[in-house]
């Protein structure tokens, strides 16, 4: 059965940790919608590889709309957190609040810490964010990959085998 996946994304995105997955999902017949701050500007990934240009903006999507939600690394999820309204914080919290799955590489946990949520979770992510998930109540491992109830997380692309693996095992 066809997903709607919600992907937020801003400039600076790893771009292995968006396109990988992002194949992987569609190859299995799911359906990707990026989302960023405004509808149809172009976001760029940190190693210049690639170029997306963002389907809605946050003030016009809902959590309802999306059966999961992908939060791909780099530093594009630092900057969703920079979000005077918080908007992307609040979007992410109606996925984790629902246990709806999401799904978080390296730096993008970093999401996950506005949702205030992560008290008793375990999850991984990047070496520099670790703390922070800490901080925020998590339990975190360093593993390649950790399912907790809907939370898939791994840290780095060296991880992404098992990430669109476990990612995949979710949606079914």
């Amino acid at each position: 059965m066809t997903k709607k996946i919600a992907v937020v994304l801003d400039n600076l995105f790893e771009d292995i940790e968006f396109t990988s997955p992002a194949e992987a999902f569609e190859k299995e017949g799911h359906e990707i919608t990026v989302i960023g701050k405004e509808a149809g500007s172009t976001v760029k990934g940190k190693q210049g590889n690639t170029e997306v240009t963002i389907d809605k903006a946050i003030d016009d999507v809902k959590p309802d709309d999306f059966d999961a939600l992908f939060i791909p690394g780099g530093f594009s999820p630092d900057m969703l957190r920079g979000d005077e309204q918080g908007r992307f914080g609040e979007f992410t919290k109606g996925f984790v609040a629902n246990e709806k799955p999401v799904f978080a590489i390296c730096h993008g946990p970093q999401l996950l810490i506005d949702t205030d949520l992560l008290k008793g979770k375990k999850l991984t992510g990047y070496l520099s964010v670790r703390k922070d998930l800490e901080n925020a109540g998590a339990t975190v491992v360093d593993e390649s990959v950790v399912v907790d109830s809907s939370i898939v997380t791994s840290r780095t692309p060296d991880d992404l085998e098992d990430f669109n693996r476990e990612s995949l095992a979710l949606l079914k």
